[in-house]
């Protein structure tokens, strides 16, 4: 028995030093902590969160990666079972000491003297002081016996200041639970894979066995929660806690903390940790739109389909309620934000370019052009337009041209327009990729060479939606709503969208029974890119305006795609979703238009009843406007032409034909600025070296059609 004397002595002189070093920090006046509300404010999660316009999380982005911290959990989100379990695992007397365990700290300090046994005497108060004090090493906080005693200090003014329940609630949130997750937030959900209300008995042995040593294996781990279990703590089975530790704690990478409806969104708009960011995306319009992209890719998994991409845009506050940036289980590039990647338009320019045509009054929705084969001569050598499919239709009106789609009508009439003009007119009405001059773009702009966005073809569709207004479009809920300023004539536009409302336009390419056709009103174009690169669906109806893009990131063609079977299934359902609960109306008919019946001869067209700006109309119900209503134009030479003179040839013999098709008896024709003759016979110019402008006019001087020619 002696033997043991001199360590009861020593276990007696060290208790009673704690005793005292305890006496007098008890005596020493309380360190003032900060309040609670403060803690809570300053608690900054690594994520940055994206809400909808209503509140709802849409998505998180993670912006520090340090350390994994979510959102704060109060005391009443968190499972009983493992309040229960910390509780008992780590500070038993917890809810009657005032901050410090006497007795807890002489049981401890006399198991590593006399046992040699180190087991942690630090109330759960204590270890929040420690954290607030250090809060990214926490288990390596105050060693000495000074920092000790500043750990005590600080945990009697926490008690002073505190509740219980927020020592505790504080405590949770801002523990060191398993490698870099921190709160029991980011620990449930990352492996539990739910809120910290739904852990069970098991886990939540599992996460209190964890606090000891949180790199502890998963054995070790459920060995300390069996320990537990032993001493009556829990009423659970060890098998359950073994089960446990190993599901939980045997997981590898990242897991998925959010339903990530919105991450490329979340991508590009969250920066800062603890950030909170509401949009304007409505969550509900969100799912409809990735519900339906999905389907859709799925269905065209055969035809080497893999991405798709879409946007919801509120017409009458350019709100965007859904963005997609990208969908498609078998995406390989899914990192790409196809909102915002530019890809060519095919053609859905086609709408703009034939407003401008009838805001210019170069032609009526009722004149005829020719869908007939055509060699365009450029600087770059022979352009030859060909239509979709491949057949060429003869005379068709504008209304057939632009709702059918067909190519051969819209180079003719952008040759009338003018590459420049056109070009200039896109870029306002946002399109900010198309800045090149004409002679980078040719003809083939007006068939969607030029790339684009989804999100300039929702703001540019909206302003036909609007009947010419435009304003940008609004992605986040804090910005103001801008004003609407006039960019297109209200009555050119509503025609163009009147023709792409009509079916019957686009029966002579797509049929009648198509996606397109919805049982409400609406408006809307489709585009497929060369090669079958991109295939578009963009329309509108008096409520809202979706743009759909479905192709390959990585730029290989589908299979045997186009508009009507690839982007616009997925169109159709989303609009068919947003107009669940209401109807769309058709615009109402602007000032600045006229109805007037027409008829055309030889029966080109049936009979219709066709929207006319005030002064296009034809006088009356006519018999035919087949060849009047032809689009005349400078035949030869070809805009853009160069001609070299040889010098081995006479100069006074030599001659450039100017033909024009489709001339009225009073047309002339203006080189330069100066007549040169009537338009109804072949003009033999003698050239003269340099630039040249030559103009067919009206007999009221109203430019038909114009060109630019070089000679050499």
């Amino acid at each position: 028995m002696n033997r043991w004397w001199p360590k009861r002595v020593l276990v007696s002189c060290a208790v009673l030093v704690l005793l005292l070093a305890i006496a007098t920090a008890v005596m020493l006046r309380p360190l003032q902590p900060a309040s609670f509300d403060a803690v809570r404010a300053g608690y900054t999660p690594s994520d940055g969160i994206l809400l909808d316009r209503h509140g709802e999380i849409l998505d998180t982005q993670r912006v520090e990666f340090g350390v994994r911290r979510l959102a704060w959990t109060p005391l009443a989100g968190i499972s009983p079972a493992l309040l229960t379990a910390v509780v008992e695992g780590e500070d038993r007397r917890f809810w009657r000491h005032a901050g410090v365990d006497a007795l807890g700290m002489a049981g401890a300090l006399r198991d590593a003297l006399i046992d040699h046994r180190v087991r942690g005497a630090s109330t759960i108060t204590m270890q929040l002081a420690s954290l607030l004090e250090s809060p990214r090493s926490p288990h390596k906080a105050a060693r000495s016996l000074m920092q000790k005693l500043h750990q005590v200090r600080l945990a009697m003014g926490l008690e002073s200041h505190w509740s219980k329940q927020q020592i505790l609630e504080a405590y949770l949130n801002l523990l060191q639970f398993r490698g870099e997750l921190q709160g029991i937030r980011a620990a449930s959900l990352v492996l539990a894979h739910k809120a910290p209300s739904g852990l069970s008995t098991a886990e939540s042995m599992v996460f209190a066995a964890l606090l000891p040593g949180p790199a502890a294996s998963p054995e070790r781990v459920a060995l300390r929660g069996c320990a537990r279990l032993d001493a009556g703590a829990a009423d659970a089975t060890c098998a359950e806690v073994r089960e446990a530790a190993t599901r939980l704690l045997n997981k590898g990478g990242e897991v998925g903390v959010a339903d990530r409806l919105a991450p490329h969104l979340a991508a590009s708009l969250l920066r800062q940790p603890g950030q909170r960011i509401r949009t304007t995306i409505d969550s509900s319009v969100q799912r409809l739109v990735r519900s339906a992209l999905n389907r859709q890719l799925d269905s065209l998994g055969s035809q080497n389909v893999r991405d798709g991409a879409a946007i919801v845009v509120d017409n009458a506050s350019g709100d965007v309620l859904a963005y997609v940036g990208s969908a498609g289980p078998d995406s390989r590039a899914a990192a790409v934000d196809g909102v915002r990647a530019p890809r060519q338009a095919g053609s859905t320019l086609k709408p703009f370019l034939y407003e401008l045509a009838l805001e210019r009054r170069y032609m009526t929705a009722a004149s005829l052009l020719d869908d007939l084969p055509v060699n365009i001569d450029t600087v770059s050598g022979v352009y030859i337009p060909q239509d979709y499919d491949h057949d060429y239709k003869g005379p068709v009106s504008v209304r057939t041209a632009l709702g059918g789609s067909l190519n051969v009508p819209a180079v003719r009439t952008l040759m009338l327009v003018g590459v420049e003009t056109l070009r200039d007119r896109l870029h306002a009405l946002g399109y900010a990729g198309i800045t090149e001059d004409g002679a980078y773009y040719g003809y083939s702009l007006a068939l969607g060479s030029a790339e684009v966005t989804l999100w300039e073809q929702a703001q540019a569709y909206r302003t036909l939606a609007l009947g010419g207004r435009f304003s940008s479009l609004r992605i986040l809920a804090d910005d103001p709503v801008p004003q609407q300023r006039s960019m297109l004539p209200a009555d050119a536009s509503f025609i163009v969208g009147d023709v792409l409302s009509d079916r019957a336009a686009r029966a002579v390419t797509f049929g009648l029974g198509n996606s397109l056709a919805t049982s409400y009103w609406s408006a809307v174009k489709t585009g497929t890119s060369k090669d079958m690169r991109d295939n578009w669906c963009v329309g509108y109806s008096s409520r809202y305006t979706v743009a759909v893009w479905v192709g390959n990131f990585e730029g290989d063609s589908m299979h045997d795609v186009s508009g009507v079977t690839g982007a616009a299934p997925a169109w159709r359902e989303i609009m068919d979703g947003l107009h669940d609960d209401a109807g769309s109306v058709p615009p109402s008919v602007p000032s600045g238009v006229t109805a007037v019946q027409v008829r055309y001869s030889s029966s080109v067209e049936p009979p219709r009843r066709e929207w006319f700006l005030n002064g296009t109309a034809p006088r009356g119900t006519i018999d035919s406007v087949a060849h009047d209503a032809r689009i005349a134009r400078i035949a030869n030479p070809v805009n853009a032409m160069v001609v070299a003179m040889d010098p081995d040839i006479p100069a006074d013999r030599q001659r450039i034909p100017i033909t024009v098709q489709g001339g009225a008896p009073d047309h002339v024709l203006r080189l330069d600025g100066s007549a040169l003759g009537p338009a109804s016979a072949t003009i033999l110019w003698a050239p003269t070296p340099g630039a040249h402008r030559l103009a067919l006019e009206d007999q009221t001087g109203r430019v038909v059609d114009r060109i630019l020619f070089t000679v050499r």
